[in-house]
């Protein structure tokens, strides 16, 4: 129970009770209990602050997760990064020798690097070190993958090219001739058997019955099946493509047409005697980029090395062609 209070009037000369209003009784009741109100301010700031709830513990356990996680994926990036790493010196010291390519240009393997900062978003993020880290190296290696694909694509390109070009290559004997006996004349100087006079003899003859089996020596369209009442008589061209031209002349009959797809081995004519011939054989020639070259040179699929030397020895010592 509150005290009453008196206050002396020296007017009345009497002492006389207090009387407070209303305002004067909040503000005192305010002041008493302020200390209370700012005690469980700070306490309950204290609490807050200090003492993690169930909701908030969760999410730091699973920030703690994510920064496990981000870590584990930044070892596999860097796993992924050291193969790629391998994949590179392999393709330049290995698959690109092989192939005959020239070096992969370094500014394809750097497109991507430099320029204005991309990583800006993430640096007001929580934890902006580690996730511009993971991002950083998934964007490295995602560059280095890119080039590598543009690399094994030309690769491939290249291989493709090589097979087809070992393909077409002019590369066996156009006659059956696993005993070496059918050569009778080869590519160089010889007397002719018309005229008797020396001249350049342009390719190989091949003695053999008429009707023998003539072969394409490589891959290719035929452009030619002509008939010469003199010269080359009854004759096949191939086109190889790569610069190379195939000739097969003095021929009894065609068994291909002109436009005609084949690959070597291919049947495409019997041997004859027609034309300017002295005998049943096969006249072969090779042309490499508008140039005659000797056949001899391109008879390595369907020899040993034993067998090729023999051949080039027979082919030398014939003195007189047979057209």
């Amino acid at each position: 129970m509150s005290k009453t209070k008196f206050r002396y009037n020296p007017k009345t000369l009497s002492y006389e009770k207090v009387k407070r209003s209303i305002g004067e009784r909040i503000l005192r009741g305010f002041i008493f209990i302020a200390p209370t109100i700012v005690l469980s301010l700070v306490f309950a700031f204290f609490i807050a602050y200090r003492i993690d709830s169930p909701k908030e513990k969760a999410l730091q356990k699973e920030l703690l997760e994510l920064k496990g996680e981000f870590k584990n994926i930044q070892s596999r990036l860097e796993l992924v990064d050291q193969v790629t790493e391998i994949i590179k010196k392999r393709d330049e010291e290995l698959y690109r020798t092989a192939l005959g390519a020239n070096e992969f240009p370094e500014e394809l393997r750097l497109m991507g690097v430099g320029g204005s900062d991309a990583y800006s978003a993430y640096k007001k993020m929580s934890n902006s070190e580690l996730l511009i880290e993971s991002i950083s190296k998934l964007d490295e290696v995602e560059r280095k993958l890119h080039a590598q694909s543009l690399s094994f694509k030309e690769l491939v390109s290249l291989a493709k090219e090589r097979e087809n070009r070992l393909a077409s290559l002019p590369a066996i004997q156009p006659v059956n001739n696993k005993e070496l006996k059918r050569m009778a004349s080869g590519y160089g100087w010889r007397i002719d058997p018309v005229y008797g006079t020396r001249k350049m003899h342009w390719g190989a003859d091949f003695s053999a019955e008429t009707g023998t089996d003539v072969y394409a020596t490589g891959k290719g369209k035929v452009i030619e099946t002509r008939v010469n009442s003199w010269g080359y008589g009854k004759e096949i061209v191939i086109d190889h493509g790569f610069g190379y031209k195939t000739r097969y002349a003095h021929l009894s009959s065609f068994l291909v047409k002109e436009g005609d797809l084949v690959n070597r081995g291919d049947l495409i004519g019997l041997v004859g005697n027609t034309g300017k011939s002295t005998g049943a054989h096969l006249h072969y020639e090779v042309e490499k980029d508008g140039h005659k070259v000797n056949p001899i040179n391109y008879f390595h699929s369907d020899l040993t090395p034993e067998q090729y030397e023999k051949i080039v020895e027979i082919s030398k010592n014939a003195l007189k062609s047979m057209d």
